[in-house]
């Protein structure tokens, strides 16, 4: 069994069979940038729909937006430290923040079913 020497290894080892997918065909990458702008969407829906459904800033409001931009900033930093700077920083850059919107979504969604219903 092969020793991981550090952060690098890794994460070549989770993304580099994406890079060669990704490079093997034009309708790979477009794919996966649809897949990207998709969920970048979604996310942002989601966001501005509860944000809205959740009302006016309160001090009850408050801590559930601050909650979600927490969220937000602990995904991008996870993101930053998970996904390689040397290859498709591009796609990775547009996963990292639709990733990060779409748990600021979910997060709002789950708190709105939870105590606004």
């Amino acid at each position: 069994m092969r020793r991981m020497k550090n952060k690098g290894d890794l994460t070549n080892t989770i993304f580099y069979p994406l890079k060669t997918w990704v490079e093997t065909s034009t309708d790979n990458w477009n794919m996966l940038l649809g897949i990207g702008f998709a969920m970048l969407l979604v996310g942002l829906i989601l966001t501005i729909v509860f944000l809205k459904r959740i009302g006016k800033s309160d001090e009850r409001t408050n801590q559930i937006t601050l909650k979600s931009c927490l969220y937000m900033l602990f995904v991008v930093i996870l993101c930053d430290v998970i996904f390689p700077k040397e290859y498709m920083w591009q796609i990775f850059f547009l996963f990292k923040y639709s990733i990060a919107t779409l748990a600021s979504g979910v997060y709002l969604a789950v708190r709105y079913k939870r105590d606004f219903k």
